[in-house]
């Protein structure tokens, strides 16, 4: 892929998103286009890298689903093509800013493209947790736990745990419990702008989980504030917007195997 832009005249470095020098010239600034080549956790990955400065994101999917990513792996060179020429817009997608808060001090806090998760932890027991929304309670759950999640997370996690999809431009969150018992098992869409505060009420088998990374683990009382982030991620696109339920049909038709696939990345220096 990239031999194929350096000979349309561009400059083009290939790499991985672990390569410290790579990242640290998405942070300067030094290109206009980094394409992600993998599956959607590569894309979440690029995500987080690029979206705080701005810089668009072109996936190229090797993996089995691709829920996020438009070019399949027999198409990169005729879409290439099509980038460079012009026939192409850039799609804005919200992201979510999860803090963790004990007492009144902040431990932390992250952004997420998919989702904000308050789970159980190693202890197969329910947890229970409550809701704020905008400072008023919303509700109280006893379940394995509670999904805050983007527009572009409805496809993901919380779709699993059955709740509704979201076209990708709103920019609302979307509460959906985890096998909640008797408590309110239907998903919740706040009012964009709105935000939400998850207060674990029970023991500490809690933890925070932010897009699938590493999790946090929380105490009693500690409380999850997820609001829109700072910033969103940029993806290129190529069809019209009506893409996302074309792609919706046949991915929902999909059980994709458990394959593991490398994952390149390549910038697009300015």
């Amino acid at each position: 892929m990239a031999a194929h832009l350096q000979e349309r005249g561009l400059t083009a470095l290939s790499g991985t998103l672990d390569e410290a020098s790579l990242r640290e010239r998405v942070q300067r600034a030094e290109f206009d286009l980094l394409i992600a080549v993998g599956g959607d956790g590569t894309l979440l990955r690029a995500a987080h890298l690029c979206a705080p400065w701005g810089v668009p994101i072109l996936g190229v999917n090797l993996g089995s689903l691709g829920f996020l990513i438009q070019i399949q792996r027999d198409e990169w060179r005729a879409t290439f093509d099509l980038l460079l020429i012009g026939e192409s817009w850039i799609e804005n997608r919200m992201m979510l800013r999860a803090e963790h808060w004990r007492e009144n001090t902040s431990l932390g806090n992250w952004h997420a493209l998919n989702e904000a998760v308050v789970c159980r932890g190693e202890y197969v027991r329910p947890l229970r947790l409550s809701a704020s929304v905008d400072g008023r309670l919303l509700t109280a759950y006893v379940a394995d736990g509670l999904i805050a999640a983007t527009p572009t997370g409805s496809t993901a996690y919380a779709l699993a745990a059955g709740g509704p999809i979201l076209p990708p431009e709103l920019r609302n969150i979307l509460l959906v419990p985890i096998a909640p018992h008797l408590s309110v098992d239907r998903g919740v869409v706040l009012s964009e702008g709105s935000s939400v505060s998850i207060t674990v009420q029970g023991d500490g088998n809690a933890v925070l989980c932010v897009d699938g990374q590493t999790p946090i683990r929380l105490a009693e009382d500690d409380r999850v504030e997820v609001r829109a982030g700072d910033y969103g991620a940029k993806f290129v696109r190529f069809s019209d917007p009506g893409y996302f339920y074309r792609n919706l049909t046949a991915h929902m038709n999909q059980n994709p195997s458990m394959v593991a696939q490398s994952a390149t990345t390549i910038g697009l220096p300015r």
